[in-house]
């Protein structure tokens, strides 16, 4: 093995010793220039899903009866709205105007004096065959139905309201209170 001299270890450490520290700030980017709040700020473009469409028949007392859009979440409201909002002789105390609407759902708009439709009160309750609608019906309404109390009546519009109405009559077994005996004693008496 070559000797070599304490001044040529020295001079070659320290040759070693710039040669790593040129090539870690080549690797590494020169990480004084670069900002330290950059490292975490990467932005994500995320497209947000458009609002799901349903679609509701509003008819009675409004200006613009027929077939509306409107987005998920809305309300019966709404939907009197898009139609032109009520009639002066529209019997609005008779609607619940806070009840979210339904893919599929009629709302009825009754004039002042006329007849209530079958199953209690209008606004959009009663269904075709005088049944009574899931998504619409006031606890009133569902109260009057056998074997249903006020208690179950409410476990129903809480039902629908958090899950934005019903899809079937099948999902009347999720409600508590409500078990297949009693779901086919109602089947006949209830619509969406």
């Amino acid at each position: 093995m070559p000797t070599i001299s304490r001044a040529q270890a020295l001079a070659y450490a320290v040759a070693l010793l710039v040669a790593l520290t040129i090539a870690g700030r080549v690797v590494l980017g020169g990480n004084e220039a670069r900002p330290a709040a950059s490292v975490g700020s990467v932005a994500l473009d995320v497209e947000e899903e458009p609002p799901r469409r349903l679609v509701v028949h509003v008819a009675g007392a409004v200006n613009r009866p027929g077939l509306y859009e409107l987005d998920e979440g809305s309300r019966t409201d709404d939907a009197i709205a898009e139609a032109g909002g009520a009639k002066p002789k529209a019997a609005l105390e008779l609607v619940n105007l806070a009840a979210p609407v339904a893919d599929g759902q009629q709302v009825l708009v009754p004039l002042r004096g006329a007849v209530a439709a079958p199953g209690g009160e209008s606004g959009g309750t009663a269904a075709p065959g005088g049944k009574v609608s899931l998504n619409s019906a006031t606890i009133e309404q569902l109260d009057a139905l056998p074997g249903i109390g006020p208690v179950t009546a409410q476990q129903i519009i809480d039902f629908r309201t958090a899950n934005g109405g019903f899809g079937s009559i099948e999902e009347l077994d999720a409600v508590p209170g409500i078990g297949p005996a009693r779901l086919e004693q109602l089947r006949e008496l209830v619509s969406l």
